[in-house]
């Protein structure tokens, strides 16, 4: 059975690998369909697209977008949407800005804490426009400040921790309106990290379809079986498309594989298609 991967990060945010990179990784794989998501920008779709015209991979445009409902921070991606429409880049834009009023913050605060670090060092680290936590926690690491990115989170950047900036965020109702208005599929990212389960995910997940939510990350690089059981039965049960992938970044999380997450997961081709026809 053919796999597919539609939660994929390269260099353009927080991925240690460009585009062509991750293709190549996906083609090992065993992947036929990929979707490049990095979070807030598009600017790796084309180069995905030209590497995988090669080896007979479809890309499927999508995006990361961060949002906040009710104090929560959610992750909503988007699939088959048009990622040159330019309403839709100005909100990936302002996305975008958003990270860059907090960085300058966050690396003051980790002065005050007695760790030298510049923005000039963040963004030589990102090397693209979309600069972020990931960025500033692998400086720390090159510095000798701390040993691994998570521990960098764990002590300074997560939060609650000492250097902890709380971002600016869109509400999830807009980002979902954001996507459709594109023509795209907004889904749910990775629910574990709602913090909720059971009857209150599906109070979140059936309140957010209202908003226009029309899928389920169900199956993901790190769920166990029983979780993407449960996300199965919800989406089932609120009539949600399933969708699924990796979330591979690469160095920053190295047992993470491209379509094979930790090792067993195994995204199903047949998912493409109806996400396919959801689209406008």
């Amino acid at each position: 059975m053919a796999r597919i991967d539609l939660h994929l990060h390269t260099t353009y945010s927080d991925g240690s690998l460009p585009p062509a990179e991750v293709v190549a990784l996906a083609h090992q794989a065993g992947v036929t369909a990929m979707a490049i998501t990095d979070h807030d920008i598009v600017d790796g779709i084309p180069h995905a697209m030209e590497a995988a015209s090669k080896l007979g991979i479809e890309i499927v445009p999508g995006v990361e977008l961060s949002s906040r409902h009710n104090g929560q921070e959610l992750h909503v991606l988007g699939y088959f949407f048009d990622w040159q429409e330019p309403t839709f880049q100005a909100h990936l834009a302002q996305q975008r800005l958003s990270r860059h009023v907090r960085n300058p913050q966050t690396i003051e605060r980790l002065h005050t804490l007695g760790l030298e670090l510049s923005e000039d060092e963040v963004k030589a680290k990102a090397g693209s426009d979309s600069i972020g936590r990931p960025h500033i926690a692998q400086v720390l690491v090159d510095k000798g400040y701390v040993s691994h990115v998570q521990e960098a989170f764990d002590r300074y950047l997560g939060e609650g921790a000492a250097a902890y900036v709380p971002r600016t965020l869109a509400d999830t109702h807009e980002v979902i309106t954001w996507i459709r208005n594109a023509g795209g599929v907004p889904v749910l990212a990775h629910p574990t990290w709602t913090r909720c389960q059971g009857e209150p995910l599906y109070r979140l997940c059936a309140h957010l379809k209202e908003a226009g939510l029309l899928g389920l990350e169900v199956f993901y690089g790190t769920h166990t079986r029983q979780q993407t059981s449960r996300y199965l039965e919800l989406a089932k049960r609120l009539d949600l498309l399933v969708t699924g992938g990796s979330d591979f970044h690469g160095a920053a999380n190295p047992a993470i594989q491209v379509g094979r997450g930790k090792g067993t997961l195994k995204v199903p081709a047949a998912l493409l298609e109806p996400l396919r026809r959801a689209a406008r």
